[in-house]
């Protein structure tokens, strides 16, 4: 029986489902502190998104039908040590990352339920149940979990444009007028911004990953990824704008929900809770989408015995169940640590390093492209062009990179060396078997 296959809008719901999280909800208000030229930040970030989505996107064509993204990719131009270690930090960002979304679920939630955010217990218990939920649905098959991820991006993407849209006509110019009320030089400002936006668009490599049940990927992947930071560009550019010029800069840089201030001046207090709920939809289907990727990128290493091959393991539906489940473990683990009394402060540093590593595969990947291209291609005007963009990728990944800052860096180092024992393990398990 053949296995269903995902198509463009399911394909382009995974990219703009998981870019879209929580963080677009706080953002404005932390741009906000930059004043309007935090504007030329999200142009300058999403030139960078789109440099590395064309290498993706290259990637796609060269190796079709391969899973995996920026693990299949770095290993076809680096080996194999590069390819197991983009994706060690990949998968550890990943199940790092879904402990921090579900628990953001959880705290908007807890508008409409009061009692949790009262009771721990009863907190983590949703916590738990959601994901288990979220995994059971990627369980029965990659088309479920991807018509799972179109319904909810189609859910999310509403409020957010609505408020966009129609925010446009309660503008305010004098808003605009605190140009750069940051502190330092309009270079630092638009850097500084710049940095905070990239991590938004963190997930534009999410259709290369499953390529392998995608439908046509050499056609589907670019239209999808293209259409996917389009959609989302659009989205994070018109929301920012229209709460810049709705809220005064030094009430929105101190707002706690600035898209939920900004609706209630739109259309009255009600329509707060109609972006409590968006906020709940944007998070549900990050999570899906999110712990469906977690499941193809341990896949895809252990199908190249460079991780157990338990982790590849399918069920009937043709899903990588086993590692879903056995990393949602981990996500389990991280969640009841969060909540346990001491440890709030290590989870956190936790998710600044998942930040730091996925940029790590964006980093590798740009290299990986330049050195297989300049193979195929040799040193010619066509490869030269190539090699400009895969050049801004790879240097906008070093710029975010520093961005994190040098604690972060040298932890997430360590992280990523603290995989070499299972990469060692593994090679001389698969030599010792020849």
């Amino acid at each position: 029986m053949s296995r269903k296959k995902l198509g463009f809008w399911t394909s382009s719901s995974l990219v703009v489902g998981n870019m879209i999280g929580s963080g677009i909800f706080l953002l404005p208000a932390t741009l906000a502190s930059f004043g309007s030229i935090s504007l030329i930040g999200w142009i300058v970030s999403a030139f960078g998104a789109a440099a590395l989505a064309f290498v993706f996107i290259e990637f796609s064509k060269m190796l079709p039908g391969t899973s995996g993204g920026p693990y299949v990719y770095s290993r076809n131009g680096l080996g194999d040590l590069a390819g197991f270690l983009v994706a060690w930090g990949y998968w550890v960002s990943i199940w790092c990352v879904n402990a921090a979304i579900a628990i953001a679920l959880v705290s908007y939630l807890g508008v409409f339920f009061p009692v949790l955010q009262d009771n721990n217990v009863v907190a983590i218990c949703t916590g738990l149940a959601i994901v288990w939920g979220v995994v059971w649905v990627n369980t029965l098959g990659i088309r479920e979990a991807g018509i799972f991820s179109l319904i909810t991006s189609i859910l999310k993407i509403t409020p957010l444009l609505a408020i966009g849209i129609f925010g446009l006509f309660y503008l305010k110019f004098e808003n605009f007028r605190s140009f750069n009320i940051s502190g330092v030089s309009d270079i630092q400002a638009i850097t500084q911004a710049a940095t905070l936006t990239f991590f938004a668009y963190m997930g534009i490599e999410c259709a290369t990953i499953p390529s392998g049940d995608i439908e046509n990927p050499k056609r589907t992947i670019p239209r999808s990824t293209y259409f996917g930071l389009g959609v989302v560009t659009v989205v994070y550019m018109l929301g920012t704008t229209s709460l810049m010029g709705i809220i005064p800069p030094e009430e929105l840089q101190y707002s706690q929900a600035p898209f939920a201030d900004a609706a209630a001046i739109i259309w009255g207090p009600w329509a707060e809770s109609l972006v409590a709920i968006g906020a709940i939809v944007s998070t549900l289907g990050a999570l899906n989408g999110w712990i469906l990727v977690q499941g193809q990128i341990p896949a895809a290493i252990s199908r190249d015995k460079l991780f157990p091959k338990v982790f590849a393991r399918e069920n009937k539906n043709g899903v990588p169940a086993v590692g879903i489940v056995l990393s949602s473990i981990l996500i389990s683990l991280l969640m009841i640590m969060n909540y346990a009394k001491g440890l709030v402060s290590a989870f956190k540093f936790a998710l600044l390093l998942s930040s730091m590593t996925a940029l790590i595969a964006y980093l590798f990947t740009s290299v990986s492209y330049v050195m297989i291209t300049a193979k195929k291609e040799g040193i010619i005007h066509g490869f030269r062009f190539k090699a400009i963009l895969a050049s801004i990728a790879f240097f906008f990944s070093i710029w975010a990179i520093a961005g994190s800052g040098m604690e972060i860096v040298y932890w997430g180092f360590l992280l990523l060396i603290g995989g070499l024992p299972v990469f060692v393990w593994m090679k001389i398990k698969n030599d010792s078997s020849k």
